[in-house]
């Protein structure tokens, strides 16, 4: 029979270049607005418009009336951490170099690795030990911790890839009982009610206006699209595939950064983002040997 891999690995990485260019375009949006809106308020505006999007795609597609209330306290417990990861990201990306934002937040398999025990009841393994232990040295690498090289900044951007780990993990337990359009659903409707909570908490909420909403509408739709993506190119591949193309976002933001914001090409976060990658590929390689067919 003939192999059908380079057809299905080629058609995952074209899936990734989407979710690689969505990723980079949610990142420059959020970092066009962040002079007129806050983080809550563009959160807010996120979701609203998220929000519009899912409503219109379940009610087109007759699953409207599937949205069910079931574990609803789980799905506000899941989004209020997503909530909080998300809302650091965008400091993050603010901040410092958006390179060194995703080379942190390419550390969030890591800590999964490390907080699954406590979550999921998964057992701690020597290999899924290691592969944190080179992950956590490779966070060393990028933000070289020293008075002059620690900020809000890299904190923001460590924090969300831990909070971004709880989200994963908690999604993992919702898709047990949930479709896929059901965790949208209440994902952009209880991240629209914490945006106008936490937006409005300080009575002045800032409205768009030419200048902001069109990058408000491609943080929407390239946050939505990037989820997308990586949903199709993992439903082809093995992920021990997917991940290593993921792992093209830090070039790409990188050389953006640079041309967009004259931000520098630092050799210190390539090559913590390299080990970092050896980190989660050694993981996903040892996870995924388990289930080969000899």
């Amino acid at each position: 029979m003939q192999d059908q891999t380079p057809p299905r690995v080629g058609l995952a990485a074209l899936w990734m270049t989407g979710a690689i260019g969505s990723f980079s375009a949610m990142a420059v949006a959020g970092r066009e607005v962040s002079s007129a809106l806050d983080t809550f308020e563009i959160m807010m505006y996120r979701s609203l418009l998220g929000f519009l999007i899912v409503i219109s795609v379940l009610a087109a597609t007759g699953k409207l009336g599937r949205i069910s209330s079931r574990d609803l306290g789980l799905q506000t417990l899941r989004n209020l951490v997503h909530f909080a990861g998300q809302n650091l990201w965008f400091l993050a990306v603010t901040a410092i170099p958006l390179a060194q934002v995703f080379a942190l937040e390419f550390t969030s398999p890591l800590w999964v690795v490390v907080l699954a025990p406590l979550v999921l009841g998964e057992r701690l393994t020597p290999t899924r030990a290691l592969s944190a232990l080179i992950g956590f040295a490779g966070i060393l690498i990028v933000t070289r911790p020293s008075p002059e090289t620690l900020s809000l900044g890299v904190f923001a951007a460590a924090g969300a890839a831990v909070f971004f780990a709880f989200t994963n993990m908690l999604t993992k337990k919702l898709t047990r009982r949930h479709s896929v359009a059901n965790i949208l659903f209440w994902l952009t409707l209880l991240q629209l009610i914490f945006g106008l909570a936490a937006a409005g908490i300080d009575g002045d909420v800032t409205l768009p206006d030419a200048s902001t909403a069109p990058w408000l509408v491609v943080i929407a739709l390239s946050g939505l699209m990037a989820h997308f993506c990586i949903a199709n190119a993992l439903s082809i591949a093995p992920a021990a595939v997917v991940m290593p193309l993921e792992f093209a976002r830090l070039p790409v933001i990188a050389v953006l950064g640079m041309i967009l914001y004259a931000e520098p090409l630092e050799l210190w976060v390539f090559a913590g983002a390299a080990v970092i990658f050896a980190a989660n590929f050694l993981n996903i390689h040892s996870e995924t040997r388990k289930f080969r067919v000899v």
